[in-house]
């Protein structure tokens, strides 16, 4: 597993020593990245269920501004830690451990964010075929944490099924590698939220 592009291209990450962590695969990454190239210069990342980081690790090095990287397991922000060193010593990056399937889980996220913190791109990608991407997304929706127009991206088995719209999140491209789906959804403007 590697950074597949930007100013840490070819750095090697640290993967999981166990079946509970699936990071997403380096083709599929760049294919992601590839799609969504223009949106991360200077952009605020959330990588949700973070996995090893690879997400947000990939963002900061195609010159994304700051990135928020939160899992739950002990495991998992560990790896996400030592990517860091590796790619990225002193970089804007925060590192959160958040069990977000729990209730209120984006409502505590959030307390724990800088206040009015909104992101450009969230990347979701959370153990597939547990109904927590459909979950998470409405819970992104109900917390506004993507800016208007903001992007998220979910991930899951291709043969999922995620919602046309999650409020004002309205689905505006699916793509599919192998058996990884990937969602594309925009935050529409929302008056009075």
């Amino acid at each position: 597993m590697r950074i597949t592009g930007g100013t840490a291209r070819g750095r090697n990450l640290a993967g999981p020593k166990s079946g509970i962590i699936r990071p997403t695969s380096d083709r599929v990454r760049e294919a992601l990245f590839s799609i969504i190239a223009a949106e991360v210069p200077g952009s605020t990342v959330l990588d949700l269920y973070a996995g090893t980081g690879a997400f947000g690790l990939e963002a900061l090095s195609r010159g994304a501004a700051a990135a928020v990287f939160v899992d739950q397991s002990k495991q998992a922000v560990a790896l996400i830690q030592e990517n860091l060193s590796r790619c990225f010593a002193g970089a804007k990056a925060a590192l959160l451990q958040v069990d977000l399937a729990g209730p209120d889980s984006l409502a505590r996220l959030k307390n724990r964010l800088p206040a009015e913190m909104l992101f450009d791109l969230i990347f979701l990608d959370p153990p597939y075929e547990k109904n927590l991407a459909e979950k998470t997304l409405a819970a992104i929706e109900q917390e506004t944490l993507l800016q208007e127009s903001g992007l998220l991206i979910a991930e899951e088995r291709k043969t999922a099924r995620l919602p046309e719209q999650c409020g004002s999140l309205r689905l505006v491209d699916q793509r599919s590698y192998g058996e990884t789906g990937l969602w594309f959804y925009r935050q529409e403007a929302v008056e009075n939220k």
